[in-house]
């Protein structure tokens, strides 16, 4: 698959809805989290590896300096992991290991007034890119988890970033300083059916809620 997503490198972002995949009327959207860890002697290992020596990869909004991890939409002449790597490629020029689907997410598009249901995958960058089809339109940067929590502009990405955090140790001590203990995949299903839209702000994609 590695192939596969380099050769697009060079190809302009994929435009159009007419091979978009719904799913009873949700548009499907994918994308990935990218991440690197930072090498020193404490986490030689995935497996061991400290939250403080994990980095993770944010762009910019074509329209706006409002940050998020890449994604887009999902169609039907590729399985969801291409398209998931392929967004990340097209918008934010990394290549990478893809992982474990972190979840799935509904949420409404402000700007679409449409439900949409989001699919994040984690994504350990092998190849950072000097050119990708979206290099003009927008920024890249690399963020501890925590500054990314901080700046990411929709919720129901920052909810996938606690699943992402998750995926490692759940016994270390960064996760228990904040009761992400559930990792507030248990916050999402408590919660489940936060679908009162009218009451979340017009800045930013409005989360319902995660299938467990």
């Amino acid at each position: 698959m590695t192939m596969q997503i380099k050769k697009l490198a060079s190809s302009p972002s994929r435009a159009g809805r007419h091979l978009q995949r719904y799913n009873q009327g949700f548009r499907l959207v994918v994308g990935c989290i990218p991440y690197r860890i930072r090498k020193n002697n404490n986490s030689p290992t995935i497996h061991g590896t400290l939250i403080e020596d994990l980095e993770v990869l944010l762009i910019s909004s074509q329209k706006s300096p409002r940050m998020m991890f890449p994604k887009g939409g999902w169609e039907l002449d590729e399985d969801i992991e291409l398209a998931a790597s392929r967004e990340t490629l097209e918008e934010a020029g990394v290549i990478g290991d893809i992982g474990d689907k972190l979840g799935e997410w509904v949420f409404k598009s402000k700007s679409q007034e449409k439900y949409h249901e989001g699919s994040m995958f984690s994504l350990l960058v092998t190849e950072e890119l000097d050119v990708w089809p979206e290099k003009d339109v927008r920024q890249r940067v690399w963020m501890s988890v925590e500054e990314a929590r901080e700046v990411c502009a929709h919720s129901w990405m920052k909810e996938a970033l606690d699943a992402f955090v998750c995926q490692f140790n759940p016994r270390q001590r960064v996760v228990e300083e904040e009761p992400l203990a559930s990792c507030r995949l248990e916050l999402c299903r408590t919660d489940e059916l936060r679908l009162s839209i009218g009451g979340q702000s017009a800045d930013e994609d409005v989360d319902c809620y995660l299938f467990s």
